[in-house]
């Protein structure tokens, strides 16, 4: 299974929403709270939806491999 765009920014996102959650709690600000929890769920979201082209794409590279050996 390979890695794609998606893969990487969406987990790039949920930690970068990770920081902003742990920073605003830090500061006492709900804003960036909430900021930092809608980029995670955002980055989680598009990770998720890289993993399943990506399962999608193994799942067609295998099924071309065994229609050539059963022609």
């Amino acid at each position: 299974m390979g890695i794609n765009k998606d893969q990487v920014e969406g987990r790039a996102k949920e930690a970068a929403g990770k920081v902003q959650e742990t920073a605003g709690k830090a500061v006492g600000s709900a804003e960036q709270q909430v900021k930092g929890l809608g980029k995670q769920v955002g980055g989680h979201t598009q990770a998720k939806y890289g993993d399943a082209k990506e399962t999608v794409k193994d799942h067609v590279k295998e099924a071309q491999k065994d229609a050539h050996k059963h022609p």
